[in-house]
């Protein structure tokens, strides 16, 4: 929806969802509030003191419009709305101007939620509805701690933790294992860390109401999203090298380094009897972890890199004695951007390429990365002059 610039100027910088999303959060609370209302009716059909409080409105509206929200977890609903609930009510006995009363409670709930980790902002209104909430609720004393705020609370978490699931959210939130990287490392290829996110939102010192991790997240895929577009949306299958030599888990490391030297490389795929990528073996690996006979003993590396060139008679062992196992694939649909925070990631040179099957379809190298980079470079220079 387009708004007239003046009016722009006020709205926040939200990135908009697509409608499904706001149908399915929409739809979400509306089931979750109905279904804590028909406890309340079920458990107590003329309750002094219903179940549904407004707060729970706002509850609704974290739990299912941003269920990823650090203020939306479970202990942040249960332990914040609780905590406000027993400041408010003390607040509410004890100090007998009701103005009074409501600042104290939510200034107090404040205080105590964020020293505790379970800040929620609907648990403010917790607190002021224990001082300012009318009779029905000021009668109940401590007990509305439990009934409406525990077992209300409670009723819409569950509600929560079934439909955010039920519809393809992880709830209550992990970070999910970003699909744009095979085998996330430390750090992104910016190399900012979760730590160094979080170190510079303590230096903003105030509450970012984002899990650190999803916002390392982020971080990568938008680096890969901007260095796709600047990529030419080029994939693997247009860069790598077909027909690649590939050695089986028996093979032996004599068969496998003649193998290096034959096809002028410097790894080679371990594949199964389908052609199922298993590992990957390195001249590094050969070198490091190859048993090179008693003739080897203290030559040192030396004496290897000569044997790798002039001679392997002392070369003992199989592909799978030296294979690094946990390889990282791509796919042959996988963009060029993706393989290069594969390589960043795993430091890795070398990258196999499986098509839809898992079957070994090629390799891409740095080499092939740097050429494809340069030919999209060049076709952009040719555009523009």
């Amino acid at each position: 929806m387009n708004f007239p610039a003046p009016l722009a100027r006020l709205l926040p910088h939200l990135v908009t969802v697509s409608p499904l999303e706001r149908l399915r959060a929409a739809g979400g609370a509306a089931i979750g509030i109905l279904i804590v209302g028909i406890i309340g009716m079920l458990t107590l059909p003329e309750p002094s003191a219903p179940l549904l409080i407004a707060p729970l409105g706002a509850s609704a509206v974290l739990l299912f419009a941003v269920p990823a929200s650090p203020l939306a977890q479970p202990w942040s609903v249960l332990g914040g709305n609780v905590i406000a609930a027993v400041v408010g009510v003390t607040c509410s006995l004890f100090v007998p101007e009701p103005s009074v009363a409501a600042a104290l409670a939510v200034g107090t709930s404040i205080g105590l939620l964020l020293t505790l980790r379970c800040l929620h902002p609907p648990s403010g209104a917790v607190a002021l509805t224990a001082v300012v909430g009318g009779p029905a609720l000021q009668d109940l004393g401590y007990w509305y701690v439990l009934w409406p705020v525990l077992v209300g609370s409670l009723a819409l978490l569950l509600a929560a933790v079934a439909y955010n699931r039920l519809t393809g959210k992880v709830y209550p939130h992990v970070v999910p294992a970003n699909p744009l990287v095979v085998s996330a490392g430390q750090s992104g290829g910016l190399g900012v860390t979760v730590a160094d996110l979080t170190s510079a939102i303590r230096e903003r010192d105030e509450v970012v109401p984002v899990d650190p991790q999803d916002l390392e997240d982020m971080l990568q895929r938008a680096e890969v999203l901007a260095f796709n577009r600047r990529s030419g949306d080029v994939i693997a299958a247009a860069v790598m090298s077909q027909g690649v030599a590939s050695v089986g888990p028996g093979t032996s490391l004599r068969v496998t380094l003649k193998l290096l030297r034959s096809n002028g490389v410097k790894a080679v795929p371990v594949v199964n009897a389908s052609r199922r990528v298993v590992g990957i073996v390195t001249q590094t690996d050969i070198l490091d972890k190859a048993d090179w006979g008693p003739s080897a003993t203290g030559s040192g590396l030396g004496w290897r890199l000569r044997s790798v060139t002039n001679s392997d008679r002392p070369l003992r062992g199989k592909a799978r004695d030296v294979m690094t196992s946990d390889v990282h694939c791509v796919l042959t649909s996988t963009p060029i951007a993706r393989v290069v925070q594969v390589m960043a990631e795993t430091g890795h040179h070398h990258v196999p390429v499986v098509d839809s099957e898992g079957v070994l379809a090629g390799m891409v190298t740095q080499s092939d990365v740097v050429a494809a980079l340069f030919r999209v470079n060049q076709s952009e220079l040719a555009l523009s002059a």
